[in-house]
């Protein structure tokens, strides 16, 4: 679009922006007039509304029918009515075309519908008391009519318009001539500049007309002489630049030549060199380790202290001596091109494991923390060079640990990124809390035979090539090495290694704890994270505690962190914490082999020194299993303790425990299983969760507060309803388990094996019977059926005719607490009732009323009493069915007494 046109739609964007304006405040105008219209319209009708009621409730019809017509003679009202509670027509004026009122009720409030332009103004008659033969409370109804302020408003609009569109054509005709001028002059200006540009110099513009373009027409002309003079110039400069040019390029094909010699000499320097000091780097190891040797053999021998002294001081000499030698030899090797990577099967745990190993000494020394941390995503199976990568770590690790004096020094491998199928990059990140670098002297770190500052090889000791061969050989193994660091900080080494790994996913971990409550005490927060969560991969259910003095009942082994250096008063103070400790405690000493303290570990404790393996650890607690599954077995038969409030619940838990060489106890209530824990010893509980009295969460924690081996006694909860969080409040509660009702005898033998140790047996057979159809089924599940109750029974079909009779004789009772807890809007007692007849259905073959009782109780404890009427009267009725049933079965199939399902709660 030419400047012309752009001119003229400029200059009619202001009759467009006066009529939007325009529009605007016409609109807002008009609206203001509407809401004045409301305000005096509703004002008026709620001034005349307390009349109108007054009328009403003294029916007098002439006064009603005044106060209507003095509304109706308001200019915008078109119709008057008053209508009762019912809905029926009291008065009606001027509302011949208008539809009866929608409403059935009066409004509460005034209410204007203005969706059109006939609004409807609904006003409540309040006060309209309700005594015998008075009409019934009432509202009035208004019709207005705002189609003339409607009218006035596009009248308003389309005048405005009309003025602005005259002066918008007239504005266009002037825009329209001076943009063709202008239009003209800038293509005359533009041929002009085009020519300029194709080489044309002598292009001229005319510099007559207006002022402005007349000045622009001078200006392209001056330029025409400006770019004529310097083709002139830039013709000579070429002549002699090309000339100059010419002799340079000769002089630099000499200099090139030398330079090529001189290149070709240092390169052969530089592979004498790198001959040379791999060669000798050999020669003077092999008798160095001859020296080291027979260092060696000459400490076994008899020394005074002196000469053990020097002999000391000739072995750390040889020691310094071997590895620089080593780095010599390496850095030697890779400057000549003759280092060769390996790609064999590596594991980086065992990896960082054996660097840390190699390197605790030196932490040891000075009492840092050394920890290894591979993460959970880093494949198991990785191929690449585990010799170099342990030369980079231990080199890394050792230049950490020399330069820290006190903290920490952590190595973190984890996947920087999937680089494709079977491909991924690790980073390998080495952090410490040391001396710290300055940005110069990271510049310069990885530089060989150089180190931050030249006091620290006098003071740290060691030749500085070890950063530089990490470097190369990170670089070979195509990976990068990098370091952030502040002076007093510490430092972060980390590098990049691209490794092959295998498709194959990784083996889920060992469940060696498989649900074992373990107490950690470790101060240090990295290794206290580091452990919680390898343990809690292993199976273990970890507790963290502040201190060793403090106990966790139901902890079957504790962890504790060991100082390195102790006082003999520490010392005295450990001793006592282990002696008092309930459980065995694996102690993690931050020392060397050689310097354990001496400790007596009651229990069959152990001493592990730090940084710990991963394999030492799994290995340790290995053995601590063994040793309680021997403990456990060493006083002969095992003892197991029911504990259920309900009778049927204990009876039938019984008859699927029962098998040879283990003795059952009852217990009806948490009480009852106190008094048996006090004067007997059993190895596994199965507890009731929700019982009258003492519950079995409360019942539980008393047992561990009872000592000796209840403290680590099994306890299961037996529950017919447990949602996950109820789950994870049972187990930290001290719970090792859960069962569901009906208890599953899989899942039932599966925790007699994993907790006593006893074999599976061979299930009843079920009785091969044909459930008979019953007429009063609901839906698609029957009131009663046998197969799954014999079933349920462990294939006792007598056992479960009497457990559906138990429960048929319970339901009365049951029927009048949940109806007690109804009336008095009891949710809790409610919940506890439901709870209870779900619980008695979950053993019994009533599968419609086990449904509906579980339903009802999920609904409770997710959204409380709301909306649970239509469940409640699908329970009673099959609460009926169940009872017709069993009115209708003949007398010999029911048992004389039965135990209320009242008391069975939780279950």
């Amino acid at each position: 679009m030419s400047l012309g046109n752009r001119l003229t739609l400029w200059i009619l964007c202001l009759p467009l922006a006066l009529m939007a304006v325009a529009v605007v405040v016409l609109h807002q105008d008009t609206e203001w007039r509407k809401s004045a219209m409301k305000e005096r319209l509703t004002l008026a009708a709620e001034l005349q509304a307390s009349s109108l009621a007054a009328a009403l409730a003294e029916q007098d019809s002439q006064r009603l029918d005044g106060l209507a017509r003095r509304l109706l003679a308001i200019e915008e009202a078109r119709g008057i009515g008053v209508y009762a509670s019912s809905g029926e027509a009291i008065l009606e004026l001027g509302r011949g075309d208008t539809p009866a009122a929608a409403a059935t009720t009066p409004p509460e409030t005034t209410r204007l519908d203005d969706h059109s332009d006939l609004w409807r103004l609904l006003v409540p008659l309040h006060g309209v008391e309700r005594r015998a033969g008075n009409p019934p409370q009432a509202w009035l109804e208004i019709d207005i009519d705002t189609r003339t302020l409607t009218l006035d408003h596009y009248r308003r609009l389309a005048s405005t318009g009309l003025v602005l569109l005259v002066l918008g054509l007239g504005l266009f005709l002037l825009g329209s001539s001076l943009g063709r001028r202008l239009d003209a002059s800038l293509r005359d200006a533009s041929s002009a500049l085009q020519r300029l540009r194709h080489g044309d110099s002598h292009a001229r513009l005319s510099e007559e007309g207006p002022a402005e373009l007349g000045q622009l027409a001078a200006q392209v002309n001056a330029l025409g002489d400006e770019l004529q003079q310097s083709r002139d110039n830039m013709q000579r400069q070429i002549e002699q630049t090309t000339a100059d040019l010419q002799e340079s390029m000769e002089t630099i094909e000499i200099k090139n030549i030398e330079l090529d010699l001189a290149h070709r000499r240092a390169l052969e320097a530089s592979r004498i060199k790198s001959e040379f000091l791999a060669s000798m780097s050999h020669e003077i190891r092999t008798p160095l380790n001859g020296i080291v040797g027979f260092c060696r053999l000459l400490g076994r021998s008899r020394l005074e202290p002196r000469q053990r002294e020097w002999l000391d001081q000739v072995q750390v000499a040889c020691d310094n001596l071997l590895a620089l030698v080593n780095d010599v030899l390496d850095f030697s090797r890779i400057e000549a091109g003759r280092l060769e990577l390996d790609r064999a099967e590596l594991d980086m745990v065992n990896l960082v494991d054996e660097a840390l190993s190699l390197q605790a000494p030196l932490a040891h020394q000075k009492d840092l923390q050394l920890l290894g941390l591979v993460y959970d995503d880093v494949p198991a199976a990785l191929r690449g060079d585990p010799l170099r990568i342990r030369q980079v770590l231990t080199n890394l690790v050792h230049n950490a640990l020399k330069f820290t004096d006190q903290g920490e020094v952590i190595v973190r491998v984890m996947v920087e990124e999937s680089t494709g199928p079977g491909q991924v990059v690790l980073r390998i990140s080495i952090s410490d809390t040391g001396i710290g670098l300055s940005l110069q002297e990271q510049h310069e770190l990885f530089q060989a035979f150089r180190q931050a500052t030249p006091s620290h090889p006098r003071h740290y000791g060691g030749s500085g090539l070890g950063l530089a061969i990490s470097r190369q050989l990170v670089e070979q193994m195509g990976g990068q090495i990098s370091v952030e660091s502040e002076p007093g900080r510490g430092s972060t080494f980390a590098f990049t290694l691209p490794l092959d790994s295998s498709d194959q996913p990784a083996p889920p971990p060992e469940p060696i704890l498989d649900g074992a409550c373990v107490a950690l005490h470790e101060p240090h927060a990295p290794s206290r994270h580091a452990l919680r969560h390898l343990l809690g991969r292993w199976g273990a259910r970890v507790v963290e505690i502040d201190t060793p003095r403090r106990a966790v009942p139901e902890a079957t082994l504790m962890i504790a962190a060991l100082p390195g250096r102790l006082t003999s008063q520490q010392l005295e103070e450990w001793q006592e914490r282990l002696s008092a400790a309930p459980c065995p405690v694996l102690l993690l000493a931050n020392t060397s082999p050689l310097e354990l303290p001496e400790l007596n570990l009651p229990g069959g404790g152990e001493i592990l020194c730090k940084p710990l393996p991963r394999h030492t650890l799994a290995d340790a607690l290995r053995r601590q299993n063994e040793a309680q599954a021997s403990a456990g077995a060493a006083p002969g038969q095992p003892r197991l303790m029911v504990v259920d409030d309900n009778a049927s619940n204990r009876r039938l838990l019984s008859e699927l425990l029962k098998r040879p060489g283990l003795t059952i106890e009852q217990a009806a209530s948490g009480e009852e299983a106190l008094a048996l824990a006090e004067s007997a010893r059993f190895d596994l509980v199965l507890m009731d969760i929700r019982m009258p009295g003492i519950d079995g969460v409360e019942t539980t924690r008393a047992l561990r507060r009872l000592g000796a081996g209840w403290a680590k006694c099994p306890v299961i909860a037996v529950t017919a309803h447990a949602l996950e969080e109820d789950r994870r409040q049972l187990l930290e509660a001290g719970l090792q388990g859960i069962l569901i009702k009906p208890v599953d005898a899989n899942e039932l033998e599966g925790v007699l094996h994993r907790y006593l140790g006893l074999a599976a047996t061979q299930p009843h057979a079920v009785a091969d019977s044909p459930a008979k159809p019953d007429p009063a089924a609901s839906g698609d599940l029957a009131t009663v059926d046998l197969t799954l109750g014999t079933r349920l029974a462990n294939g006792s079909e007598s056992l479960a005719r009497e457990l559906l009779d138990e429960l048929a004789r319970s339901l009365p009772t049951s029927e009048a607490e949940l109806r007690a807890a109804l009336v008095a809007n009891d949710e809790e007692g409610l919940l506890d009732a439901v709870h209870a007849l779900n619980g008695a259905c979950r053993y019994c073959g009533a599968p419609a009323l086990a449904l509906v009782a579980e339903t009802l109780e999920t609904r409770l404890r997710s959204r409380g009493m709301a909306d649970i009427a239509a469940l409640v009267d699908e329970l009673f009725l099959a609460m009926e069915r169940l009872k017709a049933w069993h009115a209708a079965q003949p007398s010999s199939t029911t048992m004389a007494s039965a135990s209320s399902a009242s008391s069975d709660s939780d279950r």
